[in-house]
């Protein structure tokens, strides 16, 4: 953000200059025929003294001057007491002081630039007229402000939507683009307002200044600013762009024009290109690459990262691992292990379902209700030897061609054993699961124990179950009830998911 806002200050700074420029350009080029324009024959008209300076020049430099405060005002100091602090009578207070300033200032110009107007009874009613206006041009410039404030922050969180960025790509030229646009805009306006003098001066100098500005990005700032060469190597280039370019637009400006003190037309021109293209250039240059780099090194991280997971995998492969599970298994029925053979034959079926069935997005109900009971069937090893331990299973989904998320159902069951059984208390967990034509219908039922305070997973309880809860949400909108009840002896799941079948039919 303070990035953004250094941009705002160089831009804002750069028109308010730029207006200026266009303002005095009269006086310092002694344009006669701008000093006696219709400005100067209205007032000659009611026998009014007329002054170009007092007149003319002050009025628009005190209008520019109060819109150019006014902005950085309002932006940098009264709009933060409300965005960011929240200080909502200091932000009041500051915010009247500065439409209360700008408003006498434009009143004040107002005045000066319509001073020959005497078809007013009093002075008091030409001062009313004057800050009508004034008033009106105030209305519209906070209504713009206020426009701009609310699409500066708005834009970020629409530049992070994939939506947004998807139409609206920042090309790697855009700077000039906008430039060229900006440079066509200015050349426009002043063949509307018919200065023939300043369309020529706008289209040389402008010119020049755009290959100036390209010129110095790519031969100057790019390779100083990637540490390729030195300032001493680089600063021939930036001479003989400067000098070029500088003598071109005077050369096209002299013979394209009649104004009579060029010089004066010299001075400005090396002026802007040293204080206004040079600085744009190294910005902006600075910028691009800027952002170029944290590209390069994102890419860069992606690739360590892809790398490491391609050396994972290859370092743990899934066959190695079924080979070694079946060489145990082989090596418990040798022993006659039955209960350990059992047991590596499960484990193998569900490191298997884990690692080719989870990748996909959808697959069939027996495959998930096989996992569970393979789940389901370790644990009555583990527990098979407790008689106060009650675990029966009842799942019918035979007859179906229903499909579901994988690994859907499974925290419930973990959420039951992991809760519902202890070693030293009667405990019991009942798993069901049958289906209709439509929907596919899910029970667990456990025991609660109390746990240790320092058991570090006392509180846990929950926490698992509030994932599925958005899994749930994300996989099967509208189309689930999943209804959860507990008591301090018992623990009841009951969840009901409609089919996709049964939801199109619907």
């Amino acid at each position: 953000m303070k990035r953004f806002q250094k941009g705002e200050i160089w831009v804002a700074t750069g028109f308010y200059l730029f207006a200026w420029l266009i303002i005095l350009f009269p006086v310092l080029t002694f344009d006669q025929e701008a000093i006696y324009s219709d400005q100067a024959y209205r007032f000659r008209r009611t026998e009014i003294t007329y002054d170009f300076i007092l007149h003319t020049v002050w009025p628009q430099l005190l209008f520019v001057t109060a819109i150019y405060g006014g902005f950085m005002s309002l932006n940098f100091w009264v709009a933060p007491q409300f965005l960011e602090h929240g200080r909502i009578s200091k932000g009041l207070w500051s915010g009247a002081l500065v439409v209360a300033s700008c408003f006498l200032m434009v009143m004040v110009g107002e005045t000066w630039w319509y001073g020959y107007k005497t078809n007013f009874p009093t002075v008091s009613a030409f001062h009313i007229w004057c800050a009508g206006r004034a008033a009106v041009i105030m209305f519209v410039w906070l209504l713009g402000f206020a426009v701009y404030t609310l699409v500066k922050n708005i834009l970020p969180e629409l530049m992070d939507d994939p939506r947004f960025t998807r139409y609206f790509r920042i090309k790697p030229r855009a700077d000039m683009i906008v430039l060229i646009i900006f440079w066509l805009a200015c050349v426009a306006f002043f063949i509307l307002d018919r200065r023939p003098a300043r369309v020529q001066f706008f289209i040389w100098a402008g010119g020049a200044y755009l290959i100036a500005y390209y010129l110095l990005s790519r031969y100057f700032f790019e390779p100083l600013l990637r540490k390729e060469r030195t300032w001493l190597q680089l600063a021939p280039n930036a001479l003989v762009i400067i000098t070029i370019t500088f003598v071109a637009a005077c050369f096209m400006c002299d013979i394209s024009t009649n104004i009579r003190y060029m010089a004066s037309v010299y001075v400005f021109i090396l002026m802007w290109e040293i204080i206004i293209v040079i600085p744009l250039a190294w910005g902006i240059t600075r910028l691009r690459l800027r952002q170029k780099n944290e590209v390069l090194v994102l890419e860069k991280a992606l690739g360590r990262s892809s790398a490491n997971l391609d050396f994972l995998r290859s370092q743990i492969n899934p066959h190695f691992l079924f080979n070694a599970l079946n060489t145990l298994y082989g090596t418990a029925l040798q022993e006659r292990a039955a209960r350990t053979s059992e047991g590596i034959q499960r484990l193998g079926d569900m490191m298997r379902f884990m690692l080719h069935e989870n990748v996909e997005e959808k697959i069939h109900l027996s495959k998930e209700v096989a996992y569970l009971q393979n789940y389901i069937a370790l644990q009555r090893l583990r527990t098979q030897e407790s008689p106060d331990i009650k675990i029966e299973v009842n799942i019918t989904e035979s007859g179906y061609e229903h499909t579901i998320a994988p690994m859907l159902l499974i925290p419930f069951v973990e959420n039951a054993f992991k809760h519902g059984i202890s070693l030293r208390n009667r405990s019991w967990i009942v798993v069901s699961l049958s289906c209709d034509a439509e929907h596919i219908y899910f029970d667990a039922y456990n025991s609660v124990h109390p746990r240790p305070d320092n058991d570090p997973e006392k509180n846990s309880l929950g926490i698992g179950l509030n994932n599925v809860r958005h899994r749930l949400q994300h996989l099967y909108p509208g189309r689930h009830e999943l209804s959860i009840r507990q008591t301090n002896t018992e623990f009841f799941v009951h969840l009901t998911i409609t089919t996709q079948k049964a939801a199109a039919t619907a």
